[in-house]
């Protein structure tokens, strides 16, 4: 999967050059590894702008701007507040394009209505609609936060390259 994600993020970064365009991340169950793979990249600084690991909800309502009652009605693990995390990412930074994760990445915290491997990913750029996900993933916490950064990077891939294409 690595090695995936690497010509992924490779590709992310020609699209991003090519459009003069900064992304950036606001995450919480993969704790930044969206960032760490997104900076493993020499020269990342051109087009990555920041990151926020808002693990916390007080983390969530200080740095992104998600409202205690998105939280308290639907939970952090929610389309809901997957979208405001990413229109909070894109408020708070200098960045064209964003992406949002929350999730359950286990082994606890998994209910019958979320389960381990529930993952939430939304996506908004200037000039982009606003788009969220449901993914359910399999295997450990380890790999759970893999394929949820690998979504999360395919989803930045294809939301660079649509932008890339129609400007």
């Amino acid at each position: 999967m690595k090695q995936q994600i690497e010509q992924r993020v490779l590709e992310l970064a020609d699209c991003l050059v090519q459009k003069q365009m900064m992304v950036a991340t606001a995450e919480s169950c993969t704790g930044g590894m969206v960032a760490q793979y997104l900076t493993q990249v020499a020269g990342s600084s051109r087009w990555f702008e920041r990151t926020f690991v808002s693990y916390s909800y007080e983390a969530k309502y200080e740095m992104l701007g998600v409202r205690p009652t998105t939280i308290m009605a639907h939970g952090a693990v929610s389309q809901e507040c997957v979208e405001e995390m990413a229109l909070g990412c894109l408020q708070q930074s200098h960045a064209q394009l964003v992406v949002a994760i929350s999730g359950v990445a286990g082994p606890d915290g998994g209910t019958p209505h979320k389960p381990v491997g529930s993952v939430w990913i939304a996506w908004a750029g200037h000039h982009m609609s606003l788009d969220s996900q449901l993914f359910h993933f399999q295997g450990d916490r380890q790999s759970i936060r893999e394929q949820a950064s690998f979504a999360a990077i395919e989803g930045l891939l294809a939301r660079a390259k649509t932008n890339l294409n129609s400007v």
